[in-house]
């Protein structure tokens, strides 16, 4: 799959277990669960960050209030199919692509998510890799064995 980045910058490559997310909303949730850490999340809705992102609230117990499930962003990347910088909800103070950014998370837009989707449930959890500047998929395909070595090693090391 290719697209345009967005959010934080990819510096070298992304790594993670590619999984998907079919809400229609939610995206802060998604992202601050801390389930999902680590890994890369395609958002399936067609359009993400039109209602952009609140700011950060606790309750008086210190839990997350309304939009987020923690503090932080857990997902190693978000994969979008079409991203919106142009935001527009009473309680957003920034955009979702400005949160990715602050977070140090890249995102990926102008991906058939719903056909990455697919292909996740007909051959199951698959490692996945965000690599900056591939320009063709020969490219991609001499580092896939690359690529596969070093998810393998990093899901196997991460901190949960």
């Amino acid at each position: 799959f290719f697209g345009k980045s967005f959010g934080a910058p990819i510096k070298e490559k992304s790594l993670g277990e590619a999984v998907f997310q079919t809400g229609m909303v939610g995206y802060a949730e998604a992202l601050t669960d801390p389930s999902y850490r680590g890994q890369l999340l395609a958002m399936t809705f067609p359009m993400i960050g039109n209602y952009g992102v609140p700011a950060y609230a606790e309750d008086e117990n210190g839990l997350p209030v309304k939009t987020f499930e923690s503090k932080h962003i857990h997902a190693s990347a978000l994969i979008v199919q079409e991203y919106s910088a142009v935001y527009s909800h009473w309680e957003a103070n920034r955009s979702l692509g400005e949160w990715l950014a602050e977070e140090n998370v890249p995102g990926i837009c102008e991906v058939d998510t719903r056909r990455l989707a697919k292909l996740l449930r007909e051959r199951g959890s698959m490692l996945g890799a965000i690599v900056p500047h591939a320009e063709s998929e020969t490219a991609l395909k001499k580092l896939a064995p690359q690529l596969a070595k070093e998810a393998k090693e990093y899901l196997a090391t991460r901190h949960l």
